[in-house]
């Protein structure tokens, strides 16, 4: 009987143990994580409203690692009684959030109204609270302050355009960095002449708002005024019919410039081809291997038929001005030709050959431009690298939030 009691009170101690063990483990398991700490809630700046951004300390138990913490949870209310609404999500380790308006929020962030925030810890444990934050405003501001050297530098190159401009009225010989493509013009019209061949002017296959059009109808101008002060043979075959009738009062004007309206022949110098990429690419190279042009120039915008035009012009012998925007073709023309307007050289030629005081200021101030930001970075390349200060590179570091 002893026996049996003793063996009782063993089993009820066990039994006791095993439960407070258990016990214990179930209050470790639902430890309460600690808040997030010092939340802030303040105005997004250098937005256009509509979104408030928070911080706050990070939980005591998140380690990043999402383990415990799992993340947390944004609640908004305008008033601190509530109601509160679930507004985001994010996950452990996150310090910084934005509050902002979509197309798909059903509860708007509206400018110049009270909101409260709290944020809630969840993971492993029992959920807490950080302290309420608030009031804020969503405001929207005049001015993005982290786009201030933006400013700066558009002041200054307005100045730099104004001054070039009065400059180049009061001297229309201002110089300009001279581009091989433009000076080598007149003495390709010059080798025609004494050859006692035609020129060959190809626009290429653009319409007629074409940016580069636009460009290569100035270039034409300066080439017809010139093959009608020489009595040289003009050839200007269209892909397009309205660039067709453009190119032709731009050939008109020019031997009306010149004083001789005489020898200006519309149908035979400037006619319509077709508007088949191909067909007229063949075409063309017709007209130089029959014609046996002296020079060919390919001012415009060019496809795949850049190469084939290019190629039949150098086995015909004619010396090749080509000029383009478009960079895929770039290679070929600077292969096969004998000088080639790269980019925005081919936009500059107005100014080079027309004198125009705007056009020629404009220039002038990119030039300048151009120059300033290449000399900056270069020396903040070394200040960064040698001494590593980088006050150059974070003038113009632009804030994009």
């Amino acid at each position: 009987m002893r026996a049996f009691k003793s063996l009782l009170l063993i089993l009820i101690l066990t039994v006791t143990i095993i439960s407070n063990i258990f016990a214990q483990n179930s209050n470790n398991s639902q430890e309460v994580l600690p808040p997030p700490k010092n939340l802030r809630a303040y105005d997004t700046p250098n937005d256009k409203g509509s979104s408030i951004t928070l911080e706050w300390e990070l939980s005591s138990k998140d380690d990043g690692s999402g383990n415990i913490v799992r993340g947390y949870e944004i609640y908004r209310a305008t008033s601190p009684e509530g109601p509160w609404k679930l507004v985001r999500e994010v996950g452990a380790g996150t310090k910084k959030t934005t509050d902002f308006t979509r197309e798909t929020d059903n509860w708007y962030v509206e400018n110049n109204k009270d909101y409260y925030y709290k944020i809630r810890v969840i993971g492993k444990g029992i959920s807490s609270e950080s302290e309420i934050a608030g009031p804020v405003q969503a405001k929207p501001q005049w001015f993005h302050k982290g786009k201030l050297p933006i400013l700066i530098a558009t002041i200054l190159f307005t100045a730099f355009v104004i001054f070039y401009i009065q400059l180049a009225r009061r001297n229309p010989n201002i110089f300009i960095r001279p581009i091989a493509g433009i000076e080598a013009i007149d003495d390709a019209i010059g080798r025609a002449t004494e050859m006692g061949k035609p020129i060959l002017y190809v626009l290429g296959l653009g319409g007629p708002s074409d940016i580069a059009t636009i460009a290569s109808y100035t270039i034409l101008n300066r080439v017809a005024k010139k093959t009608a002060e020489y009595q040289t043979d003009l050839i200007v075959p269209c892909n397009d019919p309205l660039v067709m009738m453009i190119a032709r009062e731009v050939v008109r004007s020019a031997y009306l410039d010149a004083g001789r309206p005489d020898l200006f022949k519309p149908e035979e110098m400037v006619f319509f081809v077709t508007t088949m990429q191909f067909a007229y690419v063949a075409a063309v190279n017709g007209i130089m291997l029959r014609r046996k042009t002296a020079t060919n120039f390919y001012v415009g915008t060019f496809y795949a038929e850049s190469l084939l035009l290019a190629e039949t012009g150098n086995i015909a012998g004619s010396i090749q001005i080509a000029g383009t925007d478009m960079v895929a073709q770039l290679p070929f023309f600077i292969t096969a030709c004998d000088y080639t307007l790269i980019g925005e050289e081919l936009y500059a030629a107005s100014a080079y050959l027309g004198r125009d005081p705007v056009l020629l200021g404009t220039l002038k101030a990119q030039d300048l431009g151009k120059a300033i930001l290449m000399i900056w970075i270069i020396v903040g390349t070394l200040l960064l690298s040698i001494f590593g200060i980088s006050f150059l590179r974070d003038i113009i570091t632009v804030n994009i939030m």
